[in-house]
């Protein structure tokens, strides 16, 4: 086995939600495997301490407040990473949000903070980063989208639609952005020990949320939470050569969690 298949040396990758948790564990994870990162979130000074770590690797970094949310924000993104960086070959969606709402008690405006980040920000900040791997040859786009995808989960089912949303964008991308050699594959994290996992949990009373949360891991074969470490380290496998005869595929890393 050849494990220089691994190796992201001389790549510029882009990372949403790349302040915290797995955002920020798939950038270390990166650096370490030689690729220059960029990292958006929304607010600057929870990036520059990412941006730091990557450094200390001995990488380039670049931080860059962005709301992925916002279309018009993301082809300035892309435009000051190609500036500073160079083009980008690998792009990592991980920006998202959610938050517990029975579906017949969904408001528009919930529906469109989950769907404008989730979805419709992943799907236009892939195009404009995969018409740039276009002219250059190529590259890798990794979605992360969620076992919700996969299954119905409520009191989160806005959050279950948008993601099985990003699984069928990952096919379409595969499928369309193939002849210009750029492979799109999906992360489907179980449950992770991240702080957008424990915001979902926040409304709720303190017994309540604990309940919750220990029945989570509970369910899980593999009876823990995972770790963001875990989820980065599938982004590397995806974002490098070791995979490069895979597209359009969907990797559940869930402790096992879909096989109940």
């Amino acid at each position: 086995m050849d494990l220089s298949q691994f190796s992201l040396e001389g790549k510029v990758a882009l990372i949403t939600g790349g302040s915290r948790g797995i955002g920020e564990a798939t950038a270390i994870a990166f650096a370490k495997a030689g690729a220059d990162v960029a990292v958006t979130s929304r607010k600057i000074e929870d990036l520059e301490p990412v941006a730091e770590r990557v450094r200390a690797e001995g990488r380039k970094s670049l931080a860059v407040a962005t709301h992925v949310g916002r279309v018009d924000q993301l082809q300035p993104l892309v435009d000051q990473v190609v500036g500073e960086l160079g083009p980008i070959d690998i792009l990592v969606n991980n920006a998202g949000t959610n938050f517990f709402s029975p579906s017949i008690d969904m408001e528009e405006r919930g529906w469109d903070a989950v769907f404008n980040l989730d979805l419709k920000g992943l799907f236009f900040l892939s195009q404009a980063c995969a018409r740039v791997m276009r002219d250059n040859g190529g590259g890798n786009i990794v979605n992360i989208s969620s076992v919700s995808g996969l299954r119905v989960q409520v009191p989160t089912g806005h959050y279950s639609i948008a993601k099985a949303g990003v699984i069928m964008a990952t096919k379409v991308m595969a499928v369309e952005w193939a002849q210009y050699h750029v492979r799109a594959n999906c992360i489907a994290p179980g449950a992770i020990e991240t702080r957008l996992s424990d915001a979902i949990f926040e409304l709720l009373p303190e017994a309540e949320k604990e309940q919750r949360k220990d029945a989570a891991a509970g369910a899980i074969p593999m009876k823990r939470v995972g770790e963001p470490r875990e989820i980065a380290d599938a982004c590397v496998f995806l974002a490098s050569n070791a995979s490069s005869y895979m597209t359009g595929q969907t990797f559940a890393v869930d402790g096992g969690a879909l096989l109940d």
